[in-house]
């Protein structure tokens, strides 16, 4: 049911196009959508009964804001923007950079090729991305050998190592023509885009040409270069009739999901696909969730544009190729559509696989998330974040969080925090101390960055933490996240939960969970994920700081020296195994040098 402040806005809507975005209890964007008719699309959500993640959505929104267009380009254009600017949890969330490698030629005035797994818009040129790391780095060997640019460092008064193997065109000496490194780009981006047969007829006549002239180590390596191609690239299937690189996308819908399939196409030949799925929000417009897809896929890192896009029959073509700057089509017959219907059919492939497996999954993770929800009387949140702390009888103190959504763990969120309290030995007032600075400096900035709060704060310990916690979200920095904690028994396994809020009134309850249910499950996975996070960061922190304090003993080993130290060998061991010479490499004098040696 609607608010009725949200029913007084609904009486509000105009007829007109434009984007609408979907606000959250703390008034984060959860959801961006566009349409031709802002009043209709919008009064469907709450006028209207919605199932699936439509209904998860509906639940959460407690306000909207929108944007009018003049046109339904315009709106298209404003909501990628939008989506860029927020983020939002119910559109299609693409994660960052696939590490892919592509070979550069670089845009440099003495160019050479490399590996990289990093796009610059440097007007470089970019050809990939490759499936695996190994056939990137025997294309790339082949081309350094073939066709060499430079390979050394730049201009160093004599000639390079590469140089002497022909490996390097000599800018370590002396200056390349221009016209000589256009000639060798020219023939490297020829065979990248799948001109094999020019190649090999070059190559061929170098390698009888070699042989007229004894030169029987040239022939011989020019016939492995020849082998080279005919065992790995020509042995690739030829699927296109032209070499455009070109990027094929499609989609699949069923049961509120979509499947979206990626073909690269790079020297005529399938070079990598990819598949992606997501739950719909918006089900009446599965094709906006996909154009959006489209967009956000070339707007990441590491993404580089092919020449041309292929999507299927009834996408905005014209919209999508103003965002993307290429051309974007929809072919009609021939080899070209055939690529597209086998797109389709590999997406509906995935999909079908996916409801296999997906009944499962949820039980575990999202199903598991929502029976600890449940049992806190709480209506079912995404983000649960959980805190431990980690000392030696109170040194080196450090505390670490982590976040699971959904029931899984969200190792990008996690964080490490050094804390500032440090007494000879800790006790519960030094606890609540250590929970109230790692609470304190967490939310604080995430109001002052305006970032999304979490559902659900789970504290590893018992009633003295929670109410720390709670003391300083209520009474500091005015924030109203449910707190829980997460009780052991004497075995030191976890029992039940705890929970409620003091700063309200509210006394705190022991929570029981079943043993043996997927929610139990959950938290003792937080539980051991939390501990175990922050166990190992305050090993790592105690060994610097006691190797670090170790250096300080040492006369005439100032803090400078002692980081050099730290950089150059890492540990206490690699120090004492150091030699003399080996030390004054780090940067230290030869007198600092023998006395570090002697100390150690």
């Amino acid at each position: 049911m609607a608010t009725e402040h949200i029913e007084n806005k609904l009486k509000l809507l105009p007829d007109k196009p434009g984007c609408y975005l979907m606000k959250d209890v703390n008034g984060n964007v959860i959801y961006v959508g566009k349409s031709k008719n802002l009043k209709n699309r919008v009064r469907s959500y709450f006028k209207s009964k919605q199932v699936g993640r439509r209904a998860e959505l509906v639940r959460e929104i407690r306000d909207f804001d929108i944007i009018t267009v003049s046109s339904d380009k315009e709106s298209f254009l404003l909501e990628i923007t939008l989506i860029k600017k927020y983020q939002p949890y119910y559109n299609v969330q693409l994660k960052q950079g696939t590490g892919y490698p592509y070979i550069e030629i670089t845009n440099e005035r003495d160019p050479q090729t490399r590996l990289t797994s990093i796009v610059h818009k440097d007007h470089g040129y970019y050809f990939g991305p490759y499936p695996n790391v190994y056939a990137a780095q025997a294309t790339l060997k082949f081309i350094q050998k073939v066709w060499p640019l430079r390979r050394c460092t730049g201009h160093q008064g004599r000639p390079c190592l590469y140089y002497h193997m022909g490996q390097c065109l000599g800018a370590c000496f002396k200056e390349v023509p221009k016209s000589t490194y256009d000639a060798q780009i020219r023939k490297i981006k020829r065979f990248l885009n799948g001109d094999i047969a020019q190649v090999k007829q070059d190559l061929t006549e170098k390698m009888t040409q070699a042989s007229m002239d004894l030169e029987f180590e040239r022939a011989a390596e020019i016939r492995d270069q020849l082998k080279y191609i005919e065992q790995t690239v020509e042995k690739q299937k030829i699927i296109s009739n032209d070499h455009t690189q070109r990027d094929i996308f499609n989609f699949y819908v069923d049961k509120s999901w979509i499947s979206i399939q990626v073909f690269f196409l790079r020297q005529a030949k399938l070079l990598r696909r990819e598949t992606r799925l997501f739950p719909l929000t918006d089900t009446n417009d599965p094709q906006d969730a996909f154009v959006s897809f489209i967009a956000q896929f070339y707007g990441q890192r590491n993404r580089v544009l092919p020449k041309e896009v292929l999507v299927p029959a009834g996408i905005d073509n014209e919209s999508l190729s103003e965002v993307l700057k290429v051309p974007v089509r929809t072919p009609q017959r021939g080899q070209k559509k055939a690529l597209l219907e086998m797109a389709h059919d590999n997406a509906k492939l995935k999909l079908d696989e996916k409801f296999r497996l997906l009944e499962l999954g949820n039980r575990k993770t999202k199903g598991a998330q929502k029976e600890i929800f449940d049992a806190l009387g709480l209506p079912y949140g995404h983000r649960i974040e959980s805190f431990d702390h980690s000392h030696i009888q109170g040194a080196d103190p450090v505390s670490a969080l982590v976040v699971f959504t959904d029931g899984e763990a969200d190792k990008h969120e996690y964080r490490k925090y050094k804390l500032k309290g440090e007494v000879e030995h800790q006790n519960a007032a030094d606890e609540v101390g250590n929970t109230r600075e790692v609470v304190r400096r967490r939310y604080s900035r995430l109001l002052k960055e305006h970032k999304k709060m979490p559902d659900l704060i789970l504290m590893d310990g018992g009633q003295i933490q929670v109410e720390a916690c709670l003391d300083v979200l209520r009474n500091e920095l005015n924030v109203n996240i449910p707190v829980a904690g997460m009780v052991k028994d004497d075995h030191h396994r976890t029992n039940h939960l705890i929970f409620g809020d003091p700063t309200k009134g509210e006394e705190l309850k022991l929570i029981p969970l079943d043993p043996k249910s997927e929610g139990f499950y959950l938290m003792t996975r937080i539980q051991d994920e939390v501990h175990r996070f922050a166990i190992t960061f305050h090993r790592r922190t105690h060994a610097k700081n006691a190797l670090s304090s170790k250096l300080d003993e040492i006369k005439g080993i100032g803090p400078k020296s002692r980081n050099k130290l730290l950089r150059k060998f890492g540990s206490l061991k690699k120090i004492k195994e150091a030699s003399v010479d080996e030390l004054r490499e780090a940067g230290l004098t030869l007198p600092q040098a023998q006395t570090v040696k002697l100390s150690l």
